[in-house]
């Protein structure tokens, strides 16, 4: 295929701390966990890497270690990260044509402190990744793309979403969307305008979470649980479903209510608990493989890109989902978000092993 993605890039800094030398807080009640940092003090790290990543950077490495045609939006500086990015991008065979760059404004970078259950705490300086402006949007860059992906966007750059969407379409483009819950809360109308022509949504829980105060006002709160069948797994988001503001929406009717308003399929990643792919009146469900983790970030975007590209290549969610699932589980394994990323060969071959390595397929009707 022809793929585009549009969106961040950043250099990461990722220092990676031993559990001992870091205390960790959790929260008994609430979703939130805590690296607590003595003031003053230095403290020992085990390693200090620095690597490139941002969502667009990060989906376009997936897709072109796909096989696929791949060239990126983003804005960038006129600095040193710049051309670490540049680099990096010209080394895995993506087109650079569409890359703008900003006179003020430095390269994005940001700090990933790794410890204890490797979900990092992440410090962003967004810098450049703000600057997208319509110049930097053509109608020539969508011209002949199969897929266009667009990560997450912020601050001047959102306002940038609905021509991307309008680019995209009228290019005969599938549409794959992966928001933040920056550009879903400060750019809610945009986003909601735009949901029938979404071929893909993928979400995570903090994400999905965000959506629903508009969905509320449209569909009400609650909803049935899903029908779980003896002998079958119960997912935890399943059981719990999503709550923000002290309402709660049962999972079937957040991802029915996505479908109902037009999205092609929904995705909703919940981390080490696997992933829901919302198509039709069809769920599917896949528990995540047990692994070693070295470091969480970057697992969302290998898992959205991934299957955006397979499903958009054959349909077949099952498929789509089981790699996505596969690609992710190997990103998480290295500190930062591209060494992991498989090859089309590599990624085929561990769909063979699959079957007897990957936790079966679960599907419900909502």
């Amino acid at each position: 295929m022809n793929v585009l993605t549009v969106g961040g890039a950043m250099v990461d800094t990722i220092v990676t701390i031993a559990s001992d030398r870091i205390e960790q807080m959790k929260m008994l009640n609430a979703e939130s966990s805590y690296l607590l940092l003595e003031e003053g003090i230095k403290t020992e790290a085990d390693q200090v890497s620095t690597s490139t990543g941002g969502g667009a950077v990060n989906a376009a490495v997936a897709a072109a270690r796909l096989g696929n045609a791949t060239s990126t939006i983003v804005k960038l500086g006129q600095d040193a990260k710049a051309r670490t990015i540049l680099d990096r991008l010209t080394e895995e065979g993506v087109d650079l044509r569409w890359i703008a760059t900003d006179d003020e404004a430095p390269t994005g970078a940001s700090v990933i402190v790794s410890s204890h259950d490797r979900n990092a705490a992440v410090f962003t300086y967004r810098g450049a990744n703000t600057k997208l402006e319509a110049i930097d949007i053509p109608a020539a860059a969508f011209e002949r793309k199969d897929l266009v992906y667009v990560a997450n966007l912020s601050n001047q750059s959102a306002d940038c979403y609905p021509l991307i969407v309008g680019r995209a379409k009228a290019a005969g483009a599938r549409l794959a969307v992966n928001p933040g819950v920056r550009q879903l809360t400060a750019r809610y109308d945009d986003f909601w305008a735009s949901l029938r022509h979404i071929d893909i949504l993928s979400v995570n829980r903090s994400e999905a979470q965000a959506l629903m105060p508009r969905l509320l006002q449209s569909f009400g709160e609650g909803g049935a649980p899903l029908a779980i069948r003896s002998g079958e797994p119960t997912p935890p988001l399943a059981k719990r479903g999503l709550r923000n503001g002290g309402y709660e929406m049962s999972l079937g009717k957040f991802l029915g209510a996505l479908v109902k308003l037009g999205v092609g399929a929904v995705v909703l990643t919940d981390g080490a608990n696997g992933a829901f792919i919302a198509k039709g009146h069809d769920l599917y469900f896949r528990e995540a493989p047990h692994v070693v983790a070295a470091a969480t970030t970057g697992a969302g975007d290998a898992f959205s890109a991934t299957f955006a590209c397979y499903a958009s290549q054959t349909d077949d969610v099952a498929r789509a989902l089981s790699a996505a699932v596969l690609n992710a589980a190997s990103v998480v394994k290295f500190v930062d978000t591209q060494s992991g990323l498989l090859t089309l060969e590599a990624l085929e071959a561990e769909l063979q092993r699959a079957p007897a390595t990957t936790p079966s397929l679960h599907s419900w009707s909502i």
